[in-house]
């Protein structure tokens, strides 16, 4: 018979298939006609005029791509600028722009722990934590979500340098981490806390400013924060925000920065503007939360089972994972665009859909969007 190392990918794919956890990609048009619910674009700012304009004046200065990593021709004065901002705009002494939010976490959780350390992570945290801890050679020890005692008895029994990891606001049910009673029992017991507000950025906080600064912790003391521009921001990349000397340690330590070309200054020059813009438009902050809470009170008043909402995500539960495909493909039918969660995604193995709450929703919409959900669920 033929050699054939790829043999094995069939069976994987006949398992997926069978249950029901196959993944496609759907390449969608500039212009859809879908109301977007499934897109982290909290603020409504990726297409706003000023935002997409920036990003094509950064692009006619700076030239389509960075050119290098950061520490040879990546940096311009774009990136500088956008990490002053974006230290300010938070509350952070430094910070650091990565090209992902996800090289950001691999950044500083390898750069900040190693070999005989220890990180302490949430079990709902994002796959990027979770990747960043195994690549940190670091003992991880993974405890009760959201749960500040459990994290105090995991630092308790290890010496030596220690850190908790945890996501502001999980992505998947949209719940908030305890980070006051997290950063206590850091505090107590000699570690560094990190936080990825990745969904608290634009959404939590004065004007915005985050789930940190909702909690009185920005700029903390032994706290370091890591951010996407993908979302609240409308644009693309990461950061990592906390003090000083923390961040010159990333530049001469973390691998993702280093061996990774620089964000393109496009997406730098519109996630500056994006950070502009919020400053003159706080209220676009309240009125995402807003918009989450009266998903979340229409769609349990109809029946639904929804997870209450700390900042913009929704969570609906599906009885099923076949059950959430084909429910969201259901309400796409019918206009309404929805993300889909199901196992690996979801740290409980409940299949859900996951609605993203934008600022700029009508009362229409929100209307519409509830009454597509409500006819289209399926039966438990």
């Amino acid at each position: 018979m033929p050699f054939d190392p790829f043999d094995w990918i069939d069976a994987e794919a006949r398992r997926r298939a069978d249950a029901g956890l196959v993944r496609t990609l759907r390449p969608r048009p500039a212009a859809s006609g879908l109301l977007d619910l499934a897109s982290n674009d909290y603020l409504g700012l990726t297409r706003h005029p000023d935002v997409t304009a920036a990003a094509a004046g950064a692009a006619r200065r700076w030239g389509a791509g960075a050119t290098g990593s950061r520490l040879v021709t990546g940096s311009t004065a774009l990136h500088a600028e956008l990490e002053e901002a974006l230290a300010e705009f938070c509350g952070f002494e430094a910070a650091l722009v990565l090209s992902s939010g996800y090289a950001a976490n691999l950044a500083a959780l390898t750069a900040l722990t190693g070999h005989g350390s220890l990180i302490v992570s949430d079990a709902g945290n994002h796959a990027s934590i979770v990747d960043g801890c195994r690549l940190s050679r670091a003992a991880t020890a993974v405890v009760a979500h959201a749960d500040p005692e459990a994290v105090r008895k995991a630092l308790r029994s290890h010496e030596g340098r220690a850190l908790a990891v945890t996501d502001s606001v999980f992505s998947v049910d949209g719940d908030a981490a305890p980070l006051p009673g997290l950063a206590d029992a850091c505090r107590t017991e000699g570690a560094a806390l990190l936080v990825d507000d990745a969904h608290g950025l634009g959404v939590l906080g004065e004007g915005g400013r985050g789930a940190l600064d909702a909690a009185g912790l920005a700029g903390g003391e032994g706290i370091v924060t890591t951010l996407t521009l993908s979302k609240s921001l409308g644009s693309q990349g990461g950061a990592v925000l906390g003090p000083a000397r923390v961040i010159e340690h990333l530049v001469n330590a973390a691998r993702t920065f280093i061996f990774d070309t620089g964000l393109a200054p496009a997406a730098a020059g519109a996630a500056l503007e994006s950070l502009r813009l919020l400053r003159r438009e706080p209220e676009r902050a309240g009125r995402a939360r807003t918009v989450a809470t009266a998903l979340y009170e229409r769609l349990t008043a109809a029946g639904l089972t929804a997870v209450r909402p700390d900042a913009a995500v929704v969570s609906v539960r599906a009885p099923s994972a076949d059950a959430a495909v084909r429910w969201a493909a259901e309400c796409r039918a019918a206009g309404i665009l929805v993300g889909c969660f199901r196992p690996p995604s979801v740290p409980d193995g409940v299949s859900r859909l996951r609605l993203t709450a934008r600022a700029d929703l009508t009362e229409e919409q929100i209307a519409t969007a509830v009454s597509v959900l409500r006819r289209t669920a399926p039966v438990s």
